[in-house]
């Protein structure tokens, strides 16, 4: 339980004095629940026997001094009490409630935030290995069972742990060998259902693990509908989610039914209680008016007891089989948060000339300016757990306003090179400056210089004015700068014959597109965000010759203005390029104009 504990305050974002403030709130309310139902017993005792007023010295001088005529005037007077005693804690129980419903919900929410910001700021090699289905199965259902399974009930479990701890010394007042039958009846109870405690988590297991499987199943079926449906594989999809539907239904039936279990034992168990303790009253000749005030605290605190009890157990319950989620939760932040030190710490020991390297260097601090050149300086790179480097001892420069091309064999090293100088990889050393200034000292300003545009642009279901300006409120686009970079990228003719011209929504992925127009829109969120670093990876290998062209001219016109990086297998691609770099398995084996490197040898793509 500790290791639980430990996790979930790991997870939750609320402060430990926040939750000490509700479990004082929870103690409040069975202090009064123990005084409500303490007090029944005495009442009935005066209801039935009024004499036992003047036989107690502080309810002799109560009635002398409230200035009633009758003992069952002032006998009403404390049933008047009594109620209400348990009409402010009936109060108090429903605004800890309602308290706790907006916490927990409120936690929903604050998880969902973070979860999201820990995964766009994780490592770009964390996300190479991690499916989208699993976050989106994290962010979306774990943060719900963080809330509903997780939170909710751990809660309900310290309110009624402390509700059962307050009835149980007060029934021990009451009557030792009988409270001390319903403690055996609670621990026979709670050792049956303890005995599934394995069985209970393997279920949430199963439960999270299916989720994750149909979310995966639905973005490749519905992800690749058009492939799907032309190859005639809807089955397939069909019957693979079939089985994780039954293996859900199968796991949470199961769980749910046995919930069940603690109520209907103690609801039986209790009635054999009470049988038995009748039965055995009467058997030894107990006085009956000693018997109904024994009974009444009985009767009552069980109202509250059983409940209770049950509630704790169903609470265990469900801890145990949310415990892969928590784990899951738990782990996911906590690899991200530890790659995030280590990445910094990595960022430190490869620059260890410039002191001025933190945290907060990886914002927005001291601003990188471009006015000369980027030199890339000895990059070596090798990805986790790979055998040999991706990137060997690379070295180029970049001027200002020129154009250079990355060619070679697939494997290469390129799209390695354009990911460290985007900033995503971490070089293992290595270093790249910008007039003089290393990209590490502020890793954030130097990728608001960069502009990427890849082979397959990621396009919002959006219109093509947000999709442009993409991440920006609609009351922040500027609508000059957003008509500047549509010209520059060719695409007014296109919006031009469309009915609401930017306003056109674009489909899920661009599917109302063709492939030229969505490399354009590419072209021109990059120009709109005004990057002056553009790095076209195979930005019109999956195009037509004829678009193609019109690509290439759109990209040819930012020639001098723009500085261009580009990735192309087509060589015809990069005629126009000021340099060009040849990789092969990392190293940069070649390099110089087209006439040099193109047509004074044979160059296999």
């Amino acid at each position: 339980m500790k290791s639980y504990l430990s996790k979930f305050l790991y997870v939750i974002s609320a402060k430990i004095s926040t939750i000490l403030i509700l479990l004082c709130f929870f103690l409040l309310i069975s202090v009064l629940d123990a005084l409500g139902i303490g007090l029944v017993g005495p009442f009935m005792g005066l209801a039935t026997n009024p004499d036992l007023i003047f036989r107690s010295s502080w309810l002799n001088w109560s009635y002398a001094n409230s200035g009633l005529e009758s003992t069952s005037q002032f006998i009403a007077l404390v049933g008047l009490g009594i109620v209400l005693i348990f009409c402010i804690k009936s109060l108090l129980y429903f605004q800890v409630q309602k308290y706790i419903f907006n916490f927990s919900l409120t936690q929903q929410g604050l998880l969902r935030l973070r979860l999201l910001h820990a995964y766009l700021s994780a490592d770009y090699t964390y996300h190479l290995n991690k499916n989208s289905a699993l976050l989106i199965q994290n962010i979306i259902h774990e943060a719900y069972h963080f809330c509903y399974t997780i939170t909710l009930p751990l809660l309900s479990l310290a309110a009624n742990l402390i509700v059962i701890l307050a009835l149980i010394l007060l029934l021990l007042k009451t009557d030792f060998l009988s409270t001390a039958s319903i403690l055996l009846i609670l621990a026979l109870a709670f050792a049956f259902y303890n005995r599934f405690k394995d069985q209970i988590a393997y279920w949430g297991k199963e439960g999270s693990e299916s989720d994750t499987e149909m979310i995966r199943i639905i973005n490749h079926s519905v992800g690749g509908l058009k492939e799907t449906r032309v190859i005639g594989c809807e089955s397939y999809f069909e019957s693979k989610m079939n089985v994780q539907t039954q293996r859900h239904a199968s796991a949470g039936s199961l769980f749910q039914v046995f919930q069940y279990l603690p109520r209907i034992a103690l609801e039986a168990l209790l009635v054999t209680f009470i049988i038995g303790f009748i039965s055995i009253s009467l058997i030894f000749n107990q006085h009956p008016q000693n018997l109904i005030s024994i009974l009444s605290i009985f009767a009552v605190a069980s109202l509250r007891l059983m409940p209770a009890a049950s509630q704790f157990m169903s609470a265990i319950g469900l801890l145990r089989n949310s415990s892969y989620s928590l784990k899951k939760l738990y782990f996911d932040l906590k690899e991200i948060e530890v790659n995030r030190l280590d990445s910094i710490k990595h960022i430190k020991d490869l620059h260890k000339s410039n002191s001025d390297v933190k945290l907060d260097n990886l914002t927005h601090k001291n601003n990188l300016m471009f006015f000369n050149k980027v030199i890339i300086h000895q990059i070596n790179y090798c990805y986790p757990n790979a055998f040999q480097n991706a990137l060997n001892n690379v070295d180029l420069t970049i001027g200002k306003g020129q154009s250079l091309a990355l060619i070679g064999k697939s494997g290469a090293g390129k799209t390695t090179l354009v990911d460290v100088i985007l900033g995503l990889l971490i070089p293992n050393n290595g270093d790249i400056r910008v007039d003089g200034v290393s990209i590490y000292n502020n890793l954030r300003s130097w990728q608001n210089l960069i502009g990427y545009i890849p082979q397959s642009i990621f396009l919002m279901d959006d219109t093509i004015e947000r999709n442009i300006a993409f991440g920006v409120p609609d009351e922040q686009i500027d609508l000059q700068r957003l008509q500047k970079a549509i010209q520059a990228a060719q695409l007014e003719e296109l919006i031009s014959q469309l009915p609401d011209g930017i306003k056109t929504a674009v489909g899920e992925r661009g599917v109302r597109l063709s492939g030229g127009q969505r490399q354009r829109i590419g072209i021109a969120r990059s120009l709109y965000h005004e990057r002056e670093i553009l790095i076209l990876d195979e930005a019109t290998s999956a195009l037509d010759n004829e678009t193609e062209s019109l690509i290439s001219e759109a990209i040819r016109s930012l020639s001098g203005t723009k500085t261009l990086i580009i990735i192309a297998h087509r060589l015809s691609t990069v005629e126009h390029c000021d340099r060009i770099y040849v990789l092969e398995h990392g190293k940069i084996v070649n390099s110089g104009s087209y006439q040099e490197v193109v047509l004074g040898q044979v160059i296999s793509s």
